[in-house]
């Protein structure tokens, strides 16, 4: 309780010596007994500009407060551009802990010195983010790589702040009425999972491994490669890439890169994760991104930092890709009776009253370019919307939301004349083809083959147990059990059927084909 309470005082220092009251007070939505209190605190030197009074506040309170201002700096859209330029800079140009600890961390989780290990090492970092830095280096082969290492002591300082963000979302979900359908002890503890991953750099590796194999040859994405045997879970070691960040769009333009293609294929990049693979890079800020100039793969993006991955269920992408179809379709009722069936909103909502509320909400945006549009304004008013009708928050799509603020952001740098939903909907359309169609049946015959290859023996022996045991009046319930061997049972007899039914349907044309070639080779 003390270490809290002295973090909120923490907080509190650091928001009034740099003026971030100030800020809040030119909103004009405050209270007049605040600004008067403000007008005491007349000590504090606030000639440094607001942005960059800001962007410090929040690189002394600590890596969540930096990643929060990273998220907003893709978001040009809600804050002014003196704010949004300086927040830009949190994403590698956070200030760098010493080369010393750098080393030392090196040795204590390699069980080597660095100039042991490589033939090069680098004591300058060359990106500081909030929870590691990067140093290059060469391996002893000619290798050329990138090292990164974890902040000293980050643990500890995200701990304090995660315990302090339960408590208070605690008092939101007791004192705000919208508080129990937001969710803000799940989407705290969503948050405090994907924090402490990206702490685990090995875990970082293997999300990058997962993310290449991906995308082996393909002409859109670009991701390092990982050398296991330089990996512990404080350092890892991968292949250096070279490219322009994605953010410096005067240098893509002189390289000669289409800034209008690099955004469609950003686009694509996003609903294949998504959709395709349900693992999708969800820290894609323009930080993190590159893009290769190199002859052979020009024009690529190339990922970097891979601790925030996000996964999606089979349910979460079937879900996702209808009410995606839908809007693009301007099937406003489609929607509602999504919303309505996967249990966001109660049962007993009105399928007309949620679809004339979506319809007020989207139908403004569609045929327009990201330059006219604000996904910040749309997100605001489908917030007034689900409050309206108790829809509830999903904390497992947290960061789905957070990647496409991101993407929407990337766009509107490269293209803001990129139509997203055109850009959009055919990888859609060509995802819910593959999942419906004979190509989506034969693959989820080969996954559950297995499965019923197992069972299916065991039939005939689960429904003489159960019915013996009934038989001789056991105090025990076995219509569940019945139920779901009989469920079980229809399931398969009628993936069967339809495997007799168009196996003997090929057969049969196979047959036909044969039949009438023979007979017209004898005329």
């Amino acid at each position: 309780m003390i270490s809290r309470l002295l973090r909120v005082l923490k907080i509190t220092r650091v928001a009034l010596r740099y003026g971030l009251d100030e800020i809040i007070l030119s909103s004009g939505r405050v209270p007049p007994h605040l600004r008067l209190l403000s007008a005491f605190l007349f000590w504090r030197d606030l000639s440094a500009p607001r942005g960059e009074r800001f962007r410090r506040a929040l690189e002394e309170l600590g890596p969540i407060f930096v990643k929060f201002g990273q998220v907003l700096s893709t978001r040009r859209d809600l804050l002014p551009a003196d704010v949004a330029d300086q927040l830009a800079l949190l994403q590698d140009r956070v200030p760098p802990f010493a080369s010393n600890l750098a080393v030392a961390q090196i040795t204590r989780s390699l069980g080597q010195h660095p100039d042991q290990l490589f033939a090069s090492f680098s004591r300058e970092p060359v990106a500081s983010a909030s929870v590691a830095q990067v140093h290059f280096a060469v391996l002893k082969d000619g290798t050329e790589v990138a090292v990164k290492v974890l902040r000293p002591g980050v643990h500890q300082a995200i701990d304090k702040d995660i315990a302090l963000m339960r408590v208070i979302a605690g008092w939101v979900e007791r004192w705000w009425s919208d508080g129990p359908r937001l969710k803000p002890r799940e989407v705290v503890a969503e948050f405090d999972k994907h924090l402490h991953d990206e702490l685990d750099l090995m875990r970082e590796a293997a999300n990058a491994s997962q993310l290449r194999r991906n995308f082996s040859g393909s002409p859109l994405l670009m991701v390092p490669e990982m050398f296991w045997d330089y990996c512990a879970e404080s350092v890892i070691v991968m292949e250096r890439m070279h490219g322009i960040p994605i953010s410096q769009t005067q240098r893509l333009i002189d390289a000669g890169v289409d800034l209008k293609k690099l955004s469609r294929d950003g686009v694509e990049i996003f609903f294949t994760q998504v959709f395709r693979d349900g693992f999708f890079h969800a820290d894609m800020h323009p930080g993190n991104i590159m893009v290769s100039t190199a002859p052979e793969t020009f024009g690529r993006y190339i990922a970097l930092d891979f601790g925030i991955v996000g996964t999606l269920t089979d349910f979460d992408k079937d879900y996702l890709s209808q009410n995606f179809l839908a809007f693009f379709q301007r099937d406003y009722k489609r929607v509602a009776q999504a919303h309505i069936e996967s249990g966001w909103a109660p049962k007993d909502t009105r399928v007309d009253e949620l679809e004339a509320a979506v319809r007020a909400c989207c139908e403004p945006i569609f045929d327009r370019p990201l330059s006219q549009i604000s996904f910040g304004q749309v997100l605001l008013r489908l917030f007034q919307t689900s409050r309206r009708f108790n829809v509830e928050v999903q904390p497992q799509l947290v960061l789905l939301q957070k990647t496409l603020l991101n993407i929407e952001g990337l766009g509107r740098e490269l293209d803001p004349d990129l139509d997203l939903w055109a850009t959009a909907k055919p990888s859609l359309e060509r995802w819910m083809k593959e999942q419906v169609g004979w190509r989506g049946f034969i693959e989820r015959l080969k996954i559950e083959a297995p499965h019923y290859a197992h069972i299916l023996p065991q039939l005939p022996r689960l429904v003489q147990q159960a019915l013996e045991a009934k038989a001789e009046g056991h105090q025990v319930d076995n219509s569940a059990l019945l139920q779901r061997l009989l469920a079980e049972q229809r399931r398969t007899n009628l993936l069967l059927g339809i495997a007799v039914y168009f196996g003997g349907g090929l057969i049969l044309g196979i047959l036909v084909v044969q039949l009438l070639l023979r007979w017209h080779s004898a005329l």
